[in-house]
């Protein structure tokens, strides 16, 4: 019975329609801690580079933090990898980096 999958395979498809895209989430829905804490995250990911000028994190931080005030940069939360990212906003291809 070719015709027949197996119960226990799914698509990639099917996963993505089940756990779903991932879904923005305003700033301004978590703690001041929690948010700090998200953008520390970002900030301290291997590979995310400033330039020739070492920059603090504390300095990291307020710049991204403003970008994320100012709708530059989004957050996101990706249900499928429980993870969450910050993103540059749609239209704001020229935006710097966060």
């Amino acid at each position: 019975m070719d015709d027949e999958q197996d119960p226990t395979l799914e698509s990639a498809e099917q996963r993505d329609d089940e756990e779903g895209a991932p879904v923005h989430v305003a700033a301004d829905q978590l703690e001041p801690d929690t948010l700090r804490a998200v953008i520390e995250s970002f900030v301290l990911r291997e590979g995310t580079d400033y330039g020739l000028h070492e920059t603090s994190l504390e300095d990291k931080v307020a710049q991204v933090l403003r970008q994320v005030q100012r709708g530059e940069v989004h957050i996101t939360f990706d249900p499928g990898t429980a993870s969450v990212n910050l993103v540059v906003a749609p239209g704001r291809n020229g935006a710097r980096r966060p």
